[in-house]
């Protein structure tokens, strides 16, 4: 008896205690990322430092296996009213995440300058929108604002083999196509020539890349900056030259296709395991790529991506994500969110997550406090992408095309380009009629989402 007495008044007490202390709990601020490795666990510690920081609140990260699967459980959740208060979403996706709406209408998604409306900080935590490096402020910068907050940005470089250059008795890194067909023609000469040249994923970005280099857009109403895009230009004549070279480069057995569309861990291995000289490949993975080579037993030396030498270079553009502030969160939740998206990018941070990973530091403060450290000089492939990016004319073409459909629209294009590999198919033939599918795709999400 007595112990089911002392049992009764436990029960009493957790169902009383609760209640007193609620004013004393903290705001969840949930927030969905798309990373599923090591990525989400730095920002788990992050997560984890803030909390210790301002008690008040409690960041919770959970991770999704790509873009798509965090914003498609993002409109399930807002069905349900549930939504999480940051979303991870991805560059070519922005068109979308503007036009994404709940079942009442409403933007599923809010400002985040808006939202900050002109504060310099917000509890303390300083705003860091004024200091983001001008690449991802011009890709970002919508309507005069931010409408999401910059994280992880990269560019596209490429990686040499540095044993396998200087076996060549090439003394300087390509910098053109030109200059690296000439250079594969001298490596795949040699008696030890590696299995081919160079290898790249077979994904839209890469032709997107080379698309700004020669200054064109990828889509009109100035790369949908100026109003809504209604036609893109997949066959226009950067494209086709692109693709020339780059079937030539195959045809010649210079390049080589893994057979697989947006192969990142096939062309990884292939550059790792010394299989090609050279790797285009995206910035976000510098410091593993440097680490890897160097356990290979080789150099990796980082440097821009080549650019086609007959036109002017006009720069590369960004890739990443950002994170997005879901609209109609409670005042409290909605303050913690926006000190939590500043506090993760501040200088130290920024700086740390551009280390562990290789994407470009997000902020200025960031890459003068990786400068003041040495790590540049200790790490000079880090400083590569950046360098890329600070390189570029402003213009329509470098910062980034915003088209509705962008992920199915990018799906054409690596069709198009596997046909021209693999089927022998004219490249202007498959451009052209990759062009109309996409614009096809482009019409049809405009007849939904367009003004």
């Amino acid at each position: 008896m007595r112990k089911l007495f002392l049992m009764l008044i436990l029960a009493l007490l957790v169902m009383v205690i609760p209640a007193a202390a609620q004013d004393d709990e903290a705001t969840d601020i949930v927030v969905w990322i798309a990373f599923t490795d090591g990525r989400l666990d730095w920002a788990r510690e992050r997560a984890a430092e803030f909390n210790e920081l301002y008690p008040e609140y409690n960041v919770i990260i959970e991770g999704y296996g790509s873009y798509n699967e965090a914003f498609d459980a993002t409109l399930l959740a807002a069905e349900q009213g549930n939504p999480p208060a940051i979303t991870h979403f991805f560059e070519a996706a922005t068109q979308e995440a503007r036009d994404a709406v709940t079942d009442s209408g409403e933007p599923l998604f809010k400002s985040v300058e808006a939202a900050i409306a002109g504060r310099t900080e917000i509890n303390g935590v300083p705003v860091i929108l004024d200091d983001v490096i001008s690449a991802a402020a011009n890709y970002y910068t919508l309507d005069g604002e931010f409408t999401s907050m910059p994280w992880n940005t990269s560019s596209a470089i490429m990686f040499t083999n540095m044993d396998i250059l200087e076996a060549a008795g090439i003394e300087e890194i390509p910098a053109t196509w030109q200059e690296l067909e000439a250079a594969c023609e001298v490596i795949m000469a040699m008696e030890s020539a590696p299995e081919a040249c160079i290898t790249w994923p077979n994904h839209s970005w890469f032709f997107e890349q080379s698309m700004a280099q020669q200054g064109a857009d990828l889509a009109n109403n100035g790369n949908g900056r100026e109003a809504r895009a209604t036609e893109v230009f997949i066959n226009s004549d950067a494209a086709v030259a692109y693709l020339d070279w780059w079937k030539r480069m195959y045809d010649n057995g210079y390049y080589v296709y893994t057979g697989v569309v947006r192969d990142w861990t096939g062309t990884y291995n292939a550059f790792i395991a010394q299989q090609v000289a050279f790797l285009i490949y995206s910035s976000s993975d510098t410091t593993l790529i440097t680490n890897d080579s160097q356990e290979a037993g080789f150099t990796a030396v980082a440097s821009f991506m080549p650019h086609n030498g007959e036109v002017e270079y006009v720069g590369n553009l960004i890739g990443g994500a950002t994170l997005w502030l879901n609209n109609g969160l409670d005042e409290e939740t909605e303050t913690g969110a926006l000190m939590f998206m500043n506090w993760f990018s501040n200088p130290q941070n920024a700086a740390d997550w551009h280390k562990f990973t290789g994407y470009v530091p997000i902020t200025n403060a960031a890459i003068e406090l990786l400068e003041e450290e040495g790590w540049y000089e200790e790490n000079p492939n880090s400083r590569v992408a950046s360098a890329q990016l600070e390189a570029a004319q402003p213009s329509s073409a470098t910062a980034g095309a915003l088209i509705g459909n962008f992920v199915a629209i990018r799906d054409v294009i690596t069709s198009a380009v596997e046909e021209i590999l693999l089927n022998d198919v004219d490249v202007v033939e498959a451009l052209n009629a990759a062009n109309e599918e996409a614009n096809q795709l482009l019409s049809d999400y405009n007849e939904l989402y367009g003004e």
